[in-house]
């Protein structure tokens, strides 16, 4: 404790790193975190720069809160006496003082309006709340030459820091000392929520500043939650309602949106909504925005905040810019090397405007709030379609209106960004572009397909920062979550990991990569198209077939580069097959994807690419088959009624008895579809001695899959089931990713 007449900056900084604001954090009750009862460290500081401590001062301090500042104060005076309204705050702050060990501090549950006459005088007063407006009874109980700070409300809901001294007259001086902001932004609430810690805060300070991006964003990314999920905490801690885009958009007036500059509304981050007779409603992803100028311009109005996600807020422009079909302000930057240019619309023979940019940044913003993983756009006879691809099912987005000649337009816009050849409608042709959105980045794979009535469209967005999954978070039981990582140890080998487009193969080998980066002795290269995740400590490398450089062109360099591991995207073709099988043979770890329907089926594929039977049989560890089930929503989960249909199919001599399921009925989570997100269902083959003997001789497959059987093969049967059992995926399911030969048992005595 301090006996100096004036704390230096030093002392007061000392007592600011001595007491951890996030001891008197309650996460469990929000309702008891504020900006007043727990002001945040640097507003803090500000505070205490201002006070002069007299030796042995004692203070009094009118509103406790949860005791943060009043353990500050409790460090630079003799006695405090801390006073506090609400008897649960009140509570809440004795007992915090008490676990810190901290003896000069009487917390006192009483109203601090006439102060505390029994204990009076005081050096120094701080009245922390701005309710308090008669002072003159607090100012009685100063000590001569002692100090009392308080907060002022000013025009605007300001809040203003005034001190008064009581001089040897005993009459009192006013000194303004500034304006102060109890508020808290988004990072704050983060750190009092418990989400973030000082030491995490300080990580993506370094990350931001190297990177020069804000510190939200890098915090946002270490912290991996989902932006739904950490906007809606944000909201409940500030207070405020979460705006769903479909539900603005009925209340929203565009007229009142393009009345204001682009500019100003962006750099504010505000979209206003509508003006009523009181007050203005808009919507912003920040939870404390400078609304400073905004007041101005409506001096008379109440404003009203939504809070939305970064996303949804350039959803919800890119909506109100539409609705003005020439307005020149686009809502998406893409990458410097896909901007496209006005100049270069103007020469396509098709009308080009951007109006029709807006359009397709308006459907990937569409795409990116569903967590959509591809973009369907097609033109039938009379009518344009537009469907999202979201947890492997197609969903109509019914409110893109486009007229043929929009149409063209639309798909000449499409081709510029990914720079394909828009005079080319006779063949398919693929491209690249990118996205950026709310801090995340997107690759964009565009497909351009002719048709009957015109081309379409399809493209794959893939996120670039989203984090990876963990092996066990991918749908593995732990025996084959264990099993797959021991096949990572391995010193030379193959692995398969085999299924249709879309079924999560890459997922499952970046799994596999995210532990082997943790593994500093071995050296791990990958060759990929594209590139999908990057991942620290992983030499990655992209296949460039415009340039003649492909899947068995890396392999063959790769080899002279020393890996130990050694990851091909796709086994595509004969070549690349067989220089995976070298590499295998040379002491690598070779880990690849194949497109089959199952782990028998990747063998016949093998064979079929004139691989050697023997060369197989030696080199391959393991083959991992998959297909994605939607999950279950753990929101609304709720036992369901089994269908008899597909429990005759499941289980065609008894159904097992109490066998229970469920189901999601629907809520605001996962925006009533009862499912959110998907998990694998998982057939696991390992390769042991038997079966390497069989594999060698090249029997048919019926036999290889029935000796697989009887030598412990985990069919997707036996996933699926289990997953089902555990309620993580609904019995309906089973229909939709089950070939019907397959939703009976396969092994003999096990049917029941």
């Amino acid at each position: 404790m301090t006996q100096n007449i004036n704390p230096s900056v030093n002392e007061i900084d000392c007592a600011l790193a001595s007491i951890n604001r996030a001891d008197f954090i309650q996460h469990d009750q929000p309702e008891l975190i504020s900006g007043h009862s727990i002001p945040a460290k640097r507003l803090a500081q500000q505070i205490l720069y201002q006070i002069t401590f007299p030796p042995d001062a004692t203070i009094l301090q009118i509103g406790a809160g949860s005791g943060y500042f009043t353990a500050l104060l409790s460090q630079l005076a003799k006695q405090v006496y801390a006073v506090e309204k609400q008897p649960q705050l009140a509570e809440f702050a004795r007992t915090n003082i008490e676990k810190l060990h901290i003896h000069n501090v009487r917390i006192i549950h009483t109203d601090g309006t006439k102060g505390l006459n029994e204990h009076a005088p005081f050096d120094i007063i701080v009245v922390s709340t701005s309710s308090i407006q008669k002072l003159d009874q607090l100012i009685k109980q100063l000590k001569v030459g002692g100090q009392l700070l308080c907060l002022e409300t000013l025009q605007q809901a300001k809040l203003l820091l005034v001190r008064y001294k009581v001089d040897i007259e005993g009459s009192s001086t006013r000194e303004e000392l500034g304006i102060v902001n109890f508020s808290r932004d988004n990072i704050d609430l983060l750190v009092d929520m418990g989400i973030a810690d000082e030491s995490l805060l300080d990580q993506a300070k370094k990350i931001a500043q190297k990177n020069r991006t804000s510190v939200l964003k890098e915090l946002h990314q270490l912290i991996n939650i989902e932006d739904n999920t950490l906007y809606r905490s944000l909201a409940h801690q500030s207070g405020l309602p979460v705006g769903e885009v479909e539900d603005l958009l009925k209340i929203a007036n565009p007229s009142l949106f393009h009345s204001f500059s682009k500019a100003f509304l962006d750099s504010h981050r505000i979209i206003p909504l509508v003006l009523t007779d009181d007050s203005l409603v808009f919507a912003s992803s920040d939870t404390d925005p400078q609304t400073h100028d905004l007041r101005l311009i409506q001096p008379n109005k109440k404003l009203k905040q939504y809070l939305v996600t970064p996303t949804d807020f350039h959803r919800l422009w890119s909506a109100l810019d539409l609705s003005r079909k020439h307005d020149n302000q686009t809502v998406l930057t893409a990458s410097q090397d896909t901007n496209i240019s006005d100049d270069l619309l103007e020469e396509s023979h098709t009308q080009l405007n951007a109006h029709l940019i807006t359009v397709f940044n308006a459907m990937l913003l569409d795409a990116v709030a569903s967590r959509a993983s591809d973009i369907h756009i097609e033109q039938y006879h009379k009518r344009t379609r537009v469907r999202l691809r979201v947890d492997g099912e197609l969903r109509d987005l019914s409110h893109y209106d486009l007229s043929p000649m929009d149409y063209l337009g639309l798909i000449n816009v499409i081709k510029l960004r990914a720079e394909l050849n828009i005079a080319e409608k006779r063949l398919p042709q693929g491209g690249r572009s990118h996205l950026v959105v709310g801090g995340d980045t997107y690759d964009l794979r565009v497909q351009i397909q002719p048709s009957l009535y015109g081309e379409h469209a399809i493209i794959r967005l893939l996120p670039q920062n989203q984090s990876l999954l963990d092996i066990k978070q991918l749908g593995f039981s732990e025996p084959l979550a264990n099993s797959y990582e021991r096949l990572l140890q391995n010193p030379a080998g193959l692995v398969l990991v085999v299924g249709p487009t879309g079924s999560g193969k890459s997922t499952t080998l970046y799994a596999g990569l995210q532990t082997l980066a943790h593994d500093s002795s071995r050296k791990v290269i990958t060759v990929e198209d594209p590139i999908e995740y990057s991942i620290d400590g992983i030499q990655q490398t992209r296949v460039r077939p415009d340039i003649g450089f492909h899947f068995s062109d890396a392999m063959r360099a790769f080899v002279r580069q020393d890996p130990d591991v050694i990851l091909v995207g796709e086994i595509r073709d004969k070549e690349t097959a067989l220089e995976a099988v070298r590499a295998s043979q040379t002491g690598h770890v070779v880990l690849s994807t194949l497109h089959s329907n199952d782990a028998i089926d990747a063998l016949q594929r093998l064979y079929d690419l004139d691989i050697q039977a023997n060369s197989l049989a030696s080199e391959l560890l393991s083959i991992i088959a998959q297909r994605l089930a939607k999950r279950i929503c753990p929101h609304c989960k709720v036992s369901a009624t089994p269908n008899p249909d597909i429990l005759n199919e499941l289980f065609p001599r008894q159904v097992p008895h109490n066998f229970q399921c469920f189901t999601g009925k629907g809520c605001k989570h996962c925006n009533g579809q009862g499912t959110s997100g998907r998990i694998a269902v998982i057939e696991y083959l390992q390769i042991n001695p038997d079966l390497r003997k069989a594999i060698a001789l090249q029997p048919p497959i019926v036999e290889l899959r029935q000796l697989a059987l009887d030598t412990g093969l985990m069919t997707m049967r036996d996933s699926a089931l289990s997953h089902v059992i555990q309620g993580t995926i609904a019995l309906d399911e089973l229909p939709r990713i089950l070939p019907q030969e397959r939703m009976a048992p396969e092994r003999r005595g096990l049917l029941t």
